[in-house]
């Protein structure tokens, strides 16, 4: 008989304890750790990286990763563009009545096992359990802690006129194959979501001692809108190129069909960054050397600074602005 979770391994009591021991601990280790409601941390001296995400994603399991997997990949990037190291990890499950204990167990290895490979520890957690319907299955959320780095720290405030923008692979792997999982349009594809943590990569860049000004991972809204937060948030000109952007043909092939623009595409496991340009072959290099970024490429550059906007370079020789993703386009991708 399949077993399931239940509102009494909510209740703090025996079968609580249990779910706890036998998924999370045995998978996240640290036992000595769980016995205590708080993780003590080892950090050298210097500040600190703090992050915080949620993860809502449907479905669960898909091509290439499933919500655990998403839940580390997320949060290890957003330490990672920040410049930070990161080091620790806590991740909260909110867990509907009824989901089965071997679809807990695999989201709960998969996180684990990503966390190891990217170096990460988890060291705290918590669990809720919500009634029928409450959740649509698994929820997390997740903190992460990091380290700043004491040289290569990421200032924005020296973009200037004259540097790359740098993306680290194709556009829209993961909203493409979120949206094939679901069914709903009897989309075909092979397509699997890029959803990884880009740590060490982007380790491997700052080690190089390349000129890194600004990174970014765009997430939710996709390249463009990311692009335009940058524009803004440092009064910077940005041009991107149509004919540079990397885009896989069964993406381009699903967004003609949809209606759906990749520059507006979810991405789990790209890096956006804005590089002087003096260092832009050196970075791309750097970059060919992981599978992660064996497709990156320069997509445009900085043109210059006082108003923030975003411009697109067509085919034609023409350019357009282009602004942040209005309305929805996928709904619980991420």
């Amino acid at each position: 008989m399949e077993r399931k979770v239940t509102l009494a391994h909510g209740d703090g009591g025996e079968l609580a304890h249990k779910l706890i021991q036998q998924i999370f601990v045995s998978a996240f280790g640290n036992g000595n750790d769980a016995r205590f409601d708080s993780a003590f941390l080892s950090l050298n001296s210097g500040e600190i990286a703090v992050t915080t995400d949620s993860f809502v994603v449907r479905p669960l399991f898909f091509p290439g990763g499933d919500i655990g997997k998403i839940a580390v990949s997320g949060t290890i990037n957003d330490l990672a563009v920040a410049g930070a190291i990161p080091l620790y990890m806590t991740v909260g499950f909110i867990i509907e009545e009824g989901f089965p204990f071997a679809d807990l167990r695999k989201i709960v290895r998969s996180l684990a096992e990503e966390a190891e490979k990217a170096g990460v520890r988890v060291v705290a957690g918590d669990t809720k359990v919500v009634e029928k319907g409450g959740a649509d299955g698994v929820y997390i959320n997740t903190t992460g802690v990091g380290l700043q780095r004491v040289s290569g720290a990421i200032d924005p405030s020296r973009i200037e006129a004259g540097d790359d923008i740098i993306i680290s692979g194709t556009l829209g792997d993961h909203g493409i194959a979120i949206l094939a999982a679901r069914g709903e349009l009897g989309l075909m594809t092979d397509l699997q979501s890029d959803c990884a943590p880009l740590n060490k990569m982007i380790h491997s860049v700052i080690e190089k001692g390349c000129d890194v000004k600004m990174m970014r991972d765009p997430t939710r809204g996709g390249v463009a809108t990311t692009l335009v937060e940058i524009a803004e948030d440092f009064s910077s000109v940005l041009e991107i190129e149509e004919q540079s952007l990397p885009i896989r043909n069964e993406v381009r092939g699903a967004c003609d069909i949809l209606g759906f623009d990749p520059l507006y595409l979810a991405n789990e496991g790209k890096v956006i960054m804005i590089v002087s340009h003096s260092d832009s072959e050196k970075v791309l290099d750097t970059l060919h050397r992981f599978p992660e970024g064996e497709n990156a490429v320069v997509i445009g550059h900085v043109t210059g600074k006082g108003i923030g906007h975003l411009l697109l370079e067509t085919p034609l020789g023409s350019k357009r602005r282009l602004h942040r993703l209005s309305g929805m386009m996928l709904p619980r991708i991420c």
